[in-house]
């Protein structure tokens, strides 16, 4: 059988295996091709256009919540990411901790967005700053947005602009029309996000959280959990037709991710050997951390899917077996 897989800028060491034919899917003869990831989500979204693709899990969660048939979660996590930790705010706007964002205009690229509502999340639980409390500004174009394929419409009591077709939340940030971004991104090759400036390298511009590895530790130590961004999907229609598939196409990936493990534990050995590291951190080392699989992350999955119906994003907290492949639950 042959099927096109599509990734977005997620083709890292862990699913790089797949592209590369190391990894493969009994059965299948999986054509690999390459679309930036925010592109990506928009066309499959809108038009349907690949077989198995990697899928924000927030236009997962969305997109099943309201009907939207036309495809079945793989649990393969592609990204993962302290996503918090990537606030920028204006020097002068007197934001030093997250409880000064109340009450200023936030910039964000789509409002609907995984990282996004990773950051509200932990905005509202970890520091007391609801997505209402905020005035949002969404950069993504009307018939360019995740939004507008998933029938996304603006929370009640959450007040969101959408940005005009003339500037960017890059430019509106560093002119001080914006006191802060999330999940800012630089536009590339990248065809749905149009800011430009390097808000690391401006001077009126810094990090939310000055020391952002600090941060993602005490995230990591009180929660436990390695926020996932992006999951996968295959068209239900071939689900139907041939069940099998997705239970061989997640088996693939297991693979490419036991080769990428077992790459960085032979590289890291050269550091370990030499017994500079502490002891704590040689286990933290050798520890394997990204796992793919709905039982090892469903306290993660759970989480999100939390967030997504208190912020308004789904009409229900939607069950992780709503989402996912049955063959896959139990891995």
């Amino acid at each position: 059988m042959n099927l096109r897989l599509t990734l977005g800028m997620s083709t890292n060491a862990r699913t790089r295996p797949v592209f590369q034919g190391r990894a493969k899917a009994d059965g299948i003869d999986l054509q690999c091709t390459n679309v930036h990831v925010a592109e990506l989500f928009w066309r499959q979204l809108k038009n349907a256009e690949f077989d198995v693709a990697e899928m924000s899990m927030s236009s997962l969660l969305m997109s099943i919540a309201n009907g939207d048939d036309r495809f079945i979660g793989l649990p393969i996590f592609t990204t993962r990411r302290m996503f918090h930790t990537n606030i920028w705010v204006r020097k002068d706007r007197g934001i030093d901790k997250p409880a000064d964002l109340k009450g200023k205009k936030i910039g964000v690229p789509e409002y609907q967005q995984t990282s996004a509502l990773w950051t509200r999340g932990v905005l509202a639980h970890d520091f007391g700053v609801a997505d209402r409390d905020m005035e949002h500004w969404m950069d993504r174009q009307p018939g360019r947005s995740h939004a507008d394929e998933t029938g996304f419409p603006a929370p009640k009591g959450v007040t969101i602009h959408r940005v005009g077709s003339d500037t960017n939340i890059g430019e509106m940030l560093v002119k001080g029309q914006l006191d802060a971004v999330m999940s800012y991104n630089i536009a590339s090759d990248n065809t749905m996000d149009r800011s430009r400036v390097d808000l690391s390298k401006h001077p009126d511009i810094k990090p939310l959280f000055a020391d952002r590895d600090a941060e993602a530790a005490r995230f990591y130590k009180a929660h436990q959990m390695y926020p996932i961004n992006h999951g996968m999907v295959i068209k239900r229609e071939l689900h139907e037709k041939n069940p099998w598939i997705a239970l061989n196409i997640f088996k693939a990936f297991e693979a490419a991710n036991a080769i990428a493990e077992s790459e960085r534990v032979s590289h890291v050995e050269y550091h370990l050997e030499t017994g500079l590291l502490p002891p704590e951190a040689r286990k933290a080392i050798r520890t394997p951390l990204l796992r793919h699989g709905v039982h090892a992350n469903r306290a993660v999955l759970e989480t999100l899917a939390q967030y997504s119906h208190e912020q308004g994003l789904t009409p229900r907290v939607m069950k992780l077996e709503e989402l996912f492949a049955p063959s896959t639950l139990e891995q």
